[in-house]
């Protein structure tokens, strides 16, 4: 305890006081919202669309199957399992079952969650994949325990490459060599708590012998390393995070580093011949100019003997206002562009060897989502197709370029009835005058005419770390909240990346008030239109976007009549000393700076609330197993909110890491606390 911050100890994530103090709080949570009929409905029904065998089980492709990662009711830490394409294809797939996880935590006692698996790419063309890499954490937690699987046997190899728990990168170099990035003792992480040296470690040796590869500084927020295996472009990487939006990256040759000379807040992929630079801010060569936002590529060898200024360099898309680069992916002959215009995708095909000639993929359906990747670059131009949207449920299809469209393979059903509901886009003028930026966001309501006072509005944001918001189907939303009779909104506020990296750099620190400003600018847009009304009026975030609740909270509260913040950062003067926060000092500021200190104090929800001032009803979850952003960011400012006087609840989930939580079972409880907290707030 300090005299300017009486609730530090409850930082301490497991100290029994911290705890105790939690139990309390989620006893209190229980009591006041669940053993309801309606709780009850919301937690089953959402449960339902968690579990459901008629969800479409999303593949990646190794070889001649199809992997994928299944959860339901029966097997709630999930079974990592195995199909081929033909049998994929069938309405009732067979699965060859590689991993058990809930039998694996039985038999380890151990609460494991999986993390994913990596694959040994086999060296001879044809041959079957034998090896991966396992990654399984305690709790759902960041940092996860790494062993070799075998494929064919099904079982750990004993003796095997293993990692102990830690934040660690890896990748095949070939069967017996791995590039590891790990913790390898004191002065080997970063401030950030990520490795800063990168290893080679042999099979057979202890980790402790690794060859050093590089290492950084313990204020980057991490290095690591990686091996591209395509037959005939072999190559090794090393990449050096410097910054959130900073990077510097290395070819690794015959045992010598060299810098690949491109902007370090550059995006930079290679792919067989060809190098892809995706820029972030604007790169001036030889005279031209190209901004940011843009998609520049040229030959990678060339690019190395020569540098950036005696190789031609080819656009291959140019942003405008109303359109970005949303991403893109290689087959084997061809690259699919995905370009966002007014947030809604467009899908073309880019082909090197007919001068970059571009096509369309496929039509995107009004509001909708539409996203393409191949499934094994180094092999043919097979891709699959992902389609959704707020009203329309996913379905997957799989194509080859230039092979006619792409065959629907699997569609997930309907959770709940959409019929009598209509999606709009609509736009706000930016609270902030001076530039009167059009803020798009999407609104999912019933038909018809508009009840007295508006519907229940539930409006969700991120708007940070250029992260997107699309259109997308989600069940139990649809289920808990839109079959309900309430209005979604999604806004797409400055920070994300819907316009492009300029939609995202004009609210880096001192700037991040735009951001606040923006969301607050779609709440008075949406009553403005009469959708609702401020006491029928919610919003909800998580993360970065936890935080924007709590400065809703603490700026706007008459805009709201509930908030919800889910894993949220709230002191914005300690957060670089927390858990991960450090690595996000280029995106909020650094508070050891007095100038962005001063910038971060104005906004930061824990020390701009007030004793006295009126708040709306406010809901926090958060994780003990939450390595990421720090469970005492919640925990104090309820103890704040709490000491005040204001209408807060809380509750914290003992597992589930950064997602909030560790299985199906737990996921449907935290949403149906948040759904009952929102109806009982909006529609009493």
């Amino acid at each position: 305890m300090t005299a300017d911050d009486p609730y530090r100890w409850l930082e301490e994530v497991t100290g029994e006081r911290a705890l105790s103090w939690v139990r309390e709080r989620n006893t209190e949570t229980v009591a006041e919202l669940t053993g309801t009929a309606r709780f009850e409905a919301l937690r089953s029904e959402i449960r339902e669309v968690l579990d459901s065998t008629e969800r479409i089980p999303y593949i990646s492709r190794l070889g001649e199957h199809r992997y994928n990662f299944w959860r339901d009711q029966e097997h709630p830490r999930g079974l990592w399992r195995r199909t081929t394409l033909a049998e994929y294809r069938t309405e009732a797939p067979g699965w060859e079952i590689l991993l058990d996880v809930d039998a694996l935590a039985r038999d380890e006692k151990e609460n494991w969650v999986y993390g994913g698996a990596q694959c040994l790419r086999p060296q001879v063309h044809g041959a079957q994949y034998r090896r991966a890499l396992i990654w399984l954490s305690r709790g759902g937690s960041d940092a996860s325990v790494m062993r070799e699987f075998d494929l064919e046997r099904r079982e750990f190899v004993a003796g095997g490459f293993h990692l102990p728990e830690a934040k660690s990168t890896v990748s095949w170099i070939d069967a017996d060599q791995l590039y590891v990035a790990t913790d390898f003792g004191p002065g080997t992480l970063t401030s950030s708590g990520y490795p800063r040296t990168v290893r080679k470690w042999r099979r057979g040796t202890p980790l402790t012998e690794a060859e050093l590869i590089y290492e950084g500084k313990p204020d980057d927020i991490s290095v690591h390393a990686y091996h591209h295996d395509t037959e005939g472009f072999e190559r090794d990487f090393v990449r050096r995070s410097v910054e959130f939006y900073r990077c510097e990256r290395y070819q690794l040759r015959e045992g010598r580093l060299r810098r690949i000379e491109v902007p370090d807040d550059a995006l930079v992929g290679v792919h067989r011949e060809w190098m892809l630079v995706e820029l972030r801010s604007e790169w001036v060569l030889g005279g031209q100019s190209y901004p940011a936002g843009c998609l520049l590529v040229t030959d990678f060898e060339q690019f190395m003997a020569r540098g950036a200024e005696d190789v031609s360099w080819r656009v291959l898309f140019t942003p405008d206002e109303r359109s970005s680069l949303a991403g893109y992916s290689w087959t084997r002959h061809h690259l699919i562009l995905d370009v966002m215009r007014d947030v809604v995708s467009h899908l073309s095909v880019l082909t090197p060897d007919q001068g970059w000639r571009a096509a369309p993929l496929t039509g995107t359906p009004p509001l909708c989502t539409v996203s393409a990747g191949g499934t094994d670059s180094r092999t043919d131009d097979e891709f699959l197709l992902y389609l959704d949207g707020f009203l329309t449920p996913s379905t997957l299809a799989i194509g080859t370029i230039d092979s006619g469209p792409a065959e629907v393979v699997k569609r997930a059903p309907s959770f709940f009835d959409a019929a009598g509901l209509a999606v709009h886009q609509h736009f706000a003028v930016s609270e902030n005058g001076t530039d009167g930026t059009r803020i798009p966001y999407f609104v999912v309501a019933p038909q018809g005419e508009i009840p007295p006072g508006g519907w229940p509005t539930l409006l969700y944001g991120y708007g940070g770390f250029e992260v997107s918001l699309q259109p997308g189907y989600r069940g139990a939303l649809g289920r808990a909240w839109l079959a309900r009779g309430g209005c979604y909104v999604q806004a797409n506020i400055r920070g994300g990346g819907e316009y492009g990296p300029r939609w995202h750099s004009a609210t880096l620190k001192s700037h991040r008030h735009l951001v606040y400003e923006d969301f607050a600018a779609v709440a008075r847009d949406l009553c403005a239109r009469g959708l609702t009304t401020p006491p029928r009026l919610g919003a909800q975030g998580g993360s970065n976007g936890g935080l924007l609740m709590g400065v809703m909270l603490t700026r706007y509260p008459e805009l709201f009549g509930a908030l919800v913040a889910e894993v949220p950062l709230l002191d914005m003067l300690r957060y670089h000393l927390l858990l991960a926060g450090a690595s996000w000092m280029a995106e909020y500021g650094d508070p050891d700076d007095p100038a962005e200190r001063e910038d971060l104090l104005r906004f930061s929800p824990y020390h701009q609330l007030r004793a006295g001032r009126r708040y709306p009803p406010t809901l926090l979850t958060t994780s003990t197993r939450d390595d990421r952003v720090h469970p005492g960011h919640a925990r104090k400012l309820v103890a704040r909110m709490r000491e005040y006087g204001a209408a807060v609840t809380y509750y914290e989930n003992i597992e589930g890491g950064h997602g909030g939580a560790a299985d199906n079972e737990q996921a449907a409880f935290m949403s149906a606390l948040a759904y009952e907290f929102l109806w009982r707030h909006l529609a009493p």
